[in-house]
């Protein structure tokens, strides 16, 4: 995300997964919402297209949970003024977190705005593990880090089952 950002031209990054889609008037909500100087980041509300139940629950409580705390994940594409991501030193390089991690540093330069314009996710995710269950490691892996443990150690536990994203030490 970083080399990402160095290579971008504009004054607003937005950073958007592969398995996400921008809501038709994304690039206008954007730019709304940046019409706040007050503003240095924000994100979408985050939908699961034509996803049955419990999609449409885990994806209200993600969003009321973001909008009470100001923590946005990748999820819900983020954006940000390339000036405040510059000041507190970009994407931080850490496993996993990152984007909670960079959340918690871009409330302290200023406002994180949560717009109501949905972006679509994909379910992949929770569908292969079982959705009860990714919403259970999700909500444990934010306490850990809440309570201060590594990243590193928090991505092991989220890809535990799938050795292609374990951490591989230098060399190995």
């Amino acid at each position: 995300m970083n080399t990402g950002a160095r290579r971008a031209a504009g004054d607003v990054l937005l950073f958007l997964h592969a398995d996400t889609r921008l809501p038709p008037d994304g690039v206008e909500a954007v730019r709304a919402a940046m019409r706040d100087p007050a503003v240095v980041a924000g994100r979408f509300d985050l939908v699961y297209e034509n996803a049955p139940w419990p999609y449409p629950w885990i994806a209200w409580s993600g969003n009321l949970r973001s909008r009470l705390t100001g923590i946005c994940t990748g999820d819900q594409t983020i954006f940000v003024r390339r000036a405040a991501l510059e000041a507190v030193g970009g994407y931080p390089e850490i496993p996993l977190m990152e984007d909670v991690e960079l959340s918690r540093r871009l409330k302290r330069l200023g406002r994180v705005a949560c717009l109501r314009a949905r972006a679509v996710g994909s379910t992949r995710k929770y569908r292969q593990e079982g959705a009860w269950r990714t919403v259970a490691l999700m909500a444990l892996l934010r306490a850990l880090y809440a309570l201060g443990v590594r990243p590193e150690r928090l991505h092991r536990l989220y890809y535990r089952r799938d050795p292609r994203k374990q951490l591989r030490s230098p060399g190995a």
